[in-house]
């Protein structure tokens, strides 16, 4: 058999397993002051973003998981008027949000504006114009800084960063120091939505230490998956809240909610859907119960 005539991405998930992607298209490559960058079309599934050697998001399913991140805590929540994303360069978090008529201001803190300014440019699908619409507020520095410095609430939090590894530039965003920072500036009845690294069981690690660091500033925290093509894994997602369950919302409750909004033009979430999200396989919840570790802003994640 010939070989196909690619030049190839690898992305290692772990030292011992990678994943190849064939490029069809080299876009850009670069460094910012923070992290690797390199925009590819990959034969598979289209344009990519890629930081620091890992898919971020690929035009075929972004969708899936930004709809997964942002729709069951926005419907949790009765009135989300007001929104703070940390992190989400692509800017589809904001699009996903948006779809909420009831938003009336959502502010993105993100401290790489390199980035963000880079998928404007060259992924303008993942945004579809949100970054021009009148009731969003462009922040670019550290997203703990201001949460620190800033006196408002918020009714809903989604922090769309990369995983908390001991030598990336997220981990003091995960640890229990700055989840209690957070939990005094989310509005009573408030939700906080964020993505939580792979559901591999060989991987886990990095889900089970975030989710038993939220468990001791919010009362309710319900970890949630879905699968990604292409990051060709099932992925971890986390809400938590003082007052809301997830787990409250059943299949005709959450169609109910996006008729009544009038959301349309979701592609993965729904009711159905919303109940095989938090309907956890049993191997997954032995593994992550039995992690004991915590992320604090002197002891930080390491995993492999």
């Amino acid at each position: 058999m010939k070989a196909p005539p690619w030049k190839w991405f690898i992305e290692y998930t772990h030292p011992t397993q990678a994943h190849m992607h064939g490029i069809s298209k080299f876009i850009y490559s670069g460094r910012t002051k923070y992290q690797d960058v390199e925009i590819l079309e990959v034969d598979f599934y289209g344009r990519c973003l890629i930081l620091d050697g890992k898919i971020q998001s690929a035009l075929s399913d972004e969708y899936i998981y930004h709809e997964t991140l942002i729709h069951p805590a926005m419907l949790l929540q009765e009135n989300p008027g007001k929104v703070l994303v940390l992190g989400g360069g692509e800017g589809a978090v904001l699009r996903e949000i948006l779809k909420h008529p009831g938003v009336e201001k959502l502010v993105m803190v993100d401290i790489d504006r390199e980035v963000v300014e880079l998928c404007a440019r060259y992924l303008p699908e993942w945004n579809d114009g949100a970054y021009e619409d009148p009731r969003v507020q462009l922040v670019f520095g550290d997203a703990r800084e201001y949460v620190k410095n800033s006196a408002e609430t918020w009714d809903v939090v989604v922090m769309d960063l990369t995983e908390p590894v001991d030598d990336g530039p997220s981990y003091l965003m995960f640890t229990r120091e700055f989840f209690q920072l957070l939990k005094g500036k989310i509005s009573p009845g408030g939700v906080l939505a964020l993505q939580a690294g792979s559901f591999n069981p060989r991987l886990l690690e990095c889900h089970s230490a975030v989710y038993n660091t939220m468990g001791l500033s919010f009362e309710t925290v319900r970890s949630y998956y879905t699968f990604i093509p292409s990051f060709d894994a099932t992925w971890g997602f986390i809400v938590a809240s003082q007052s809301k369950d997830p787990l409250s919302l059943g299949a005709e409750k959450v169609d109910a909610l996006i008729k009544g909004r009038g959301i349309q033009n979701l592609r993965h979430y729904d009711g159905e859907a919303h109940g095989g999200m938090f309907a956890l396989p049993k191997d997954i919840r032995v593994l992550r119960d039995k992690e004991k570790r915590i992320i604090e802003d002197n002891n930080p994640l390491t995993t492999f």
